[in-house]
């Protein structure tokens, strides 16, 4: 450096030259030493006119647009070009270096400025462009179209300026797109068409301006495109406002299902706490809306309650599989002695049970809202989800009079686990395509309807009545012959929902519609052998006020009582009449069956009066139990897993639990036998208790009276009013099973209603006519021997009479008729025993048939009865 010349040093020395400088909104960028050129008032609706060289960006003559530093390179030269035979390029010698740290300078045939400039297009454009244009310079540019081109942004985005740009065009004009979306124009701009904005060949010394005669003389014709630009203006302006309702959130993903808590899917050794309280209130309590024994301090309780009162107490679920957790869902303490609940808590997850993580809402640990009373439920859903296997709730409050006690369900969807070869164990998979999910009114009445269809030839719908709200009570009939009664074919019923919240039944009647209808049509012979020697009628619904009720909270958030009454607040079960204490008053004092009749018990005066205490849907059910000669039935119900017979109301009148059986006890322990043992769930060696009843012991079967009593029930009412045989199945421990559940309560139940509605034919069935006419007799009495319950005839004179296998001396009476006896034999196959009756008519009855209306006897009969009344007087004398 020392033989350098000292000009030479100082140059080398002295500081670069300073950047390019973004020009203010409004102005150009006036290259240093350069008197920028004159610029025209800006008309409203119009852009400031400009040369052909300043078009598209171009730079005066002798400047060089460069971008300053930081700025990404401008679009590639395919981009809005000119023609081959345009020049854009500066002139020599005014090549301005771009500043360090810039991008290399852009070819010469882009047409965007530089980030930071700002773009003024030609005088009459506005940059609206067509939807077959495609994209153009890149975000953050400030690019505008070359003139007579359009750059409108699509729906969804906003005409203005990229984020961080001073590119603002004029009033009127939309030349920036938004920061999303660029412009490129159409082919017409890359060819040199008039409208297009092809930068100038040749620079002139008053800064590009246009001579008269030049190109410019068409500058007219571009401002009568400004009518048509704003007409496009308006409309887009117009579609925008559309855009956000387009962009609309997609619908939430429905809930994942509960792991079964309440349904017993998750078992005792599933669940852990940190404290217990004492074993009827341990962890293996703590499952929604279980219920507790009537005295405290019973073995089973209704809840979870922890052995201390501090924070650190927790109930913990092991889901055995990684599962997406969801929500959870807590109630209080069921008792009648104490309130006890829990008002706020936590959730931790976790997978090895060591290492805890708890739910955060954002940065903080989440704290849901507990429960203000025992039993309604409160679900809280996760601020998101989270995987894991183990998930414990940590009460944090709870109610100041009591202690910390819960029941809960968790919500979640089980993953698959690769490191597991097995399968995990999984309910069977029903192979009958049915309706598997829960139907409320209106979509019953469809799949009815859609059965119908289906089936025309051995299915009807028919209504028996309406509820308190006006919804009709609706029956499936399925039969050879819908809508006839067939001498010697006996009618079966099933009754579903008359406590509303109970609706497995409700659902397993109508999947039985569906699969008794495909069957038959396939041919299969079970069915087809069923429907044509029984006539089958289906009441899905016998409470559909109060299912709405439920429905309409769901499976989950019903709790244990919503719904189970109708909208007057009856419960069904309690409100048939009590016929039990007029039959056990009669026979206290012997007047059963020669004064006071030992079946079809007339209904008490009081119960027929317009102002007695009677809901409208058991008036109906009572006019079709009157109507149709059903011989079996079956009332399902939903809380347990057992099978009740009568009677349902103690002998006693104080005493809440009585044995009470039924002459026909032995046929009655039969029937509930049958549906127990083929039921898949009560069959089921592993199942535990569903609250605090053992019937596994019994056989899963238990006189209703010996379990609680009912007065005034469905079963009591059928039995001792009509013909009718009827049992109540409890069908599953949880009263609402999610619709997940469905299929697999299907697979449990399928065969016991098939097979139940078999056993209408044990026993003997006949015909009583009359000797000398072949005609029917209606209400004949057919008595058993032994058997203090008699059945009637129907109005054909045909009569059905459940027996157990075995020897029989069977009666048949009937008023002005001979009374006939014989024996019937009763096998042990499923089918009916003939056993039929002539009767003759009795010899006054027959006589005073024989005479003419008025008339009177003969003299010598009237001789010889004279005899016989002295002969009846001489005897009776000492």
């Amino acid at each position: 450096m020392l033989g350098l010349p000292l000009a030479l040093v100082l140059l080398l020395l002295s500081p670069p030259p300073p950047p390019a400088r973004a020009a203010p909104p409004g102005k150009l960028l006036r290259p240093r030493g350069l008197a920028a050129a004159p610029t025209e008032p800006v008309r409203p609706g119009a852009t400031q006119m400009g040369t052909p060289g300043d078009a598209a960006g171009a730079s005066p003559k002798g400047t060089s647009a460069d971008p300053p530093r930081g700025t990404a390179p401008s679009p590639p030269p395919t981009t809005a070009g000119p023609p081959k035979s345009t020049a854009t390029a500066p002139p020599k010698g005014t090549g301005a270096a771009p500043s360090r740290g810039t991008a290399p300078r852009p070819p010469p045939t882009t047409a965007g400025p530089s980030k930071g400039t700002r773009a003024v297009p030609p005088r009459g454009t506005a940059a609206t462009p067509r939807k077959s244009t495609t994209t153009g310079p890149p975000k953050g540019t400030g690019a505008t179209s070359p003139r007579g081109t359009a750059a409108t942004p699509p729906k969804g985005t906003t005409s203005g300026p990229p984020k961080g740009t001073g590119a603002t065009p004029p009033k009127g004009t939309g030349a920036s797109t938004s920061k999303s979306t660029t412009a490129t124009p159409p082919k017409s701009a890359a060819g040199g068409t008039p409208g297009s904005a092809a930068p100038s060949s040749s620079g002139s010394p008053e800064g590009g301006r246009l001579k008269e005669g030049g190109p410019g003389a068409k500058a007219p014709a571009t401002r009568k495109k400004l009518v048509r630009v704003k007409v496009v203006k308006k409309k887009v302006v117009k579609k925008k406002p559309k855009a956000p309702a387009k962009d609309t959130a997609a619908p939430q993903e429905p809930l994942c299902p509960p792991l079964g808590l309440e349904s017993l899917r998750v078992l005792d050794s599933q669940l852990r706490s940190s404290s217990d309280k004492r074993y009827g209130l341990g962890a293996h309590r703590g499952r929604l809306n279980i219920q507790s024994g009537l005295y405290d301090g019973d073995f089973y309780d209704g809840g979870w309650c922890a052995g201390q009162e501090d924070t650190e107490q927790w109930l913990e679920v092991d889901a055995r599989r990684l599962t997406n957790f969801t929500g959870v869902i807590t109630q209080g303490l069921n008792s009648i002695w104490t309130y006890d609940w829990v008002t706020s808590y936590k959730v931790q997850v976790s997978n090895d049970t060591h290492t805890w993580q708890p739910c955060r809402n954002g940065t903080e640990e989440a704290v849901f809202p507990g429960n203000k009373d025992p039993e309604t439920p409160v679900l809280n859903l996760l601020p998101s989800p989270v995987v894991a296997r183990y998930l414990r709730i940590n009460p944090q409050t709870w109610f100041q009079n009591g202690t910390i006690c819960l029941r809960a369900e968790v919500l979640g969807c089980p993953l698959p686990d690769p490191n597991n070869i097995y399968a995990w164990d999984s309910q069977p998979l029903p192979t009958d395509k049915l309706d598997f999910r829960h139907h409320n009114y209106k979509e019953m009445r469809k799949l009815m309807k859609r059965v119908n269809d289906e089936c025309p030839d051995i299915t009807r719908v028919y209504s028996i009545g309406k509820s308190y709200l006006g919804l009709k009570m609706y029956v499936m009939e399925i039969s050879d012959n819908p809508g006839q009664h067939e001498v010697g074919e006996p009618e079966f019923r099933y009754v579903a929902g008359m406590h509303g919240n109970e609706v497995l039944g409700r659902e397993l009647l109508l999947n039985l519609m569906e699969y008794l209808c495909r069957e038959f049509r396939l041919g299969n012979p079970r069915v087809v052998q069923l429907v044509t020697e029984t006539r089958i009628h289906l009441l899905p619904s016998m409470n559909p006020d109060g299912y709405e009720t439920a429905y309409k909270l769901g499976s989950e958030l019903s709790g244990w009582a919503m719904g189970r009454w109708t909208y007057e607040g009856i419960d069904l079960n309690h409100n048939f009449a009590d016929l039990n204490t007029a039959l056990w008053d009669a026979e206290d004092n012997d007047l059963v069956p020669h004064e006071f009749p030992n079946h079809y018990i007339p209904i008490p005066e009081y119960y027929t009066f317009a102002n007695a205490t009677v809901a409208p849907e058991t008036r109906a059910v009572i006019d079709w139990m009157q109507r149709y000669p059903f011989v079996l039935s079956a009332n399902l119900h939903g809380g347990e897993l057992v099978v009740t017979y009568p009677f349902d109301m103690t002998r006693t009148y104080w005493k809440a639990q009585e044995l009470t059986p039924t002459a026909d006890d032995g046929v009655f322990r039969w029937l509930a036998t049958v549906y127990a043992t083929s039921n898949l769930a009560m069959a089921s060696e592993e199942r535990r208790l569903c609250h605090y009843d053992d019937f596994i012991r019994f056989g899963n079967i238990i006189n209703g009276a010996n379990w609680h009593t009912v007065p005034g029930s469905m079963n009591d009412f059928s039995y001792l009013h009509t013909n009718c045989f009827e049992i109540t199945v409890e069908l599953s421990c949880d009263k609402f099973p999610h619709a997940s559940e469905l299929p697999a309560e299907w697979e449990n139940n399928r065969e016991s209603l098939l097979l139940y509605m078999e056993q209408v034919h044990r026993g003997i069935k006949g015909v009583v006519r009359d000797r000398d006419t072949e005609q029917g007799i209606a209400n004949a009495i057919i008595s058993v021997d032994g058997i203090n319950h008699d059945v009637r005839t129907a109005f054909d004179g045909d009569y059905w009479r459940l027996l157990n296998p075995g020897e029989y001396e069977v009666t048949a009476r009937a008023e002005g008729y001979e009374a006939a006896t014989q024996p019937c034999h009763v096998s042990y196959e499923n089918v009916p025993t003939p056993c039929s009756f002539r009767l003759a008519r009795a010899r006054r009855h027959r006589l005073r048939g024989r005479l003419p209306v008025g008339g009177h006897l003969p003299p010598d009969l009237r001789l010889r009865r004279q005899r016989l009344r002295r002969l009846r007087a001489h005897r009776r004398t000492p």
